[in-house]
């Protein structure tokens, strides 16, 4: 258990299921960030798991993003570089793992959430999945989970999330945009369509899924430096009398 939050892995016939927890919506304290980013990697190594399910728990949203807690008590420009580093890290590890990530994603996501989403290799959701960038209206900006969310539905859908701030679209407009493979009237229809996916995945070829996998993410070789530099960027901006305030006024709401 992390601060109420808590990462779990389970196998079942070669498929591993990561799932994560936060009673606030799935939101990300920097704690579950790295146990989610540790349990990847582990999953990753696994020689039973032959294709991997990220979802979180609950039936409605999938993931809301960074723990506005964590973000109000950032005092520092080295202390919030450490905290978005933690999206980085994820990130990352889902980007190195390799093994295939199956998303589910079954409600709401927002900011870090569409990160999340973005960097699974293949994502199917719910018609409740809808997406938001929220973090320029509280002053800060995608910056890192950006180059996940260009990566899976290109500059011009990317920007105008990250413009729209405070504005959702739809989950059929993330279908169309290619973040999600399909979109499902209930949790029930995607669960089964992603248990048979991930069935016949998991009777592939480890070898060739893997070097496909090394295909999907070329170009992507030196994220480990561009998150971090982007990390700094939101690690600052935090600090702002904007993003305090922003960040005050929502958290009393």
């Amino acid at each position: 258990m992390i601060q109420e939050g808590n990462v779990s892995y389970t196998i079942e016939g070669g498929i591993g299921t990561i799932e994560f927890f936060h009673p606030s919506h799935n939101s990300m304290p920097g704690s579950l960030l790295s146990a989610l980013a540790s349990q990847i990697h582990q999953a990753g190594q696994d020689k039973d798991s032959k294709v991997l399910i990220l979802k979180s728990a609950g039936e409605k949203t999938f993931c809301a993003g960074a723990s506005f807690d964590e973000l109000a008590a950032i005092e520092d420009p080295e202390i919030g570089h450490h905290f978005f580093m933690g999206f980085a890290n994820v990130i990352n590890a889902m980007r190195k793992c390799p093994k295939l990530i199956i998303g589910r994603v079954q409600g709401k996501a927002i900011g870090g959430g569409v990160g999340l989403a973005s960097s699974t290799d293949i994502c199917y959701a719910t018609e409740q999945a809808s997406v938001k960038l929220s973090e320029l209206a509280v002053g800060i900006g995608p910056f890192v989970v950006g180059p996940a969310v260009e990566r899976k539905i290109g500059l011009s859908a990317m920007s105008q999330l990250a413009i729209d701030a405070t504005g959702f679209q739809s989950a059929e407009w993330a279908r169309q945009k290619g973040l999600y493979a399909e979109v499902y009237a209930s949790i029930h229809e995607m669960d089964h369509a992603i248990q048979s996916l991930a069935e016949k995945l998991a009777s592939s070829s480890p070898e060739a899924m893997a070097d496909l996998k090394g295909i999907f993410w070329q170009g992507a070789q030196h994220w480990d430096e561009l998150l971090s530099s982007r990390a700094g960027i939101s690690g600052r901006l935090v600090l702002s009398h904007f993003t305090k305030n922003a960040i005050a006024q929502f958290k009393s709401k």
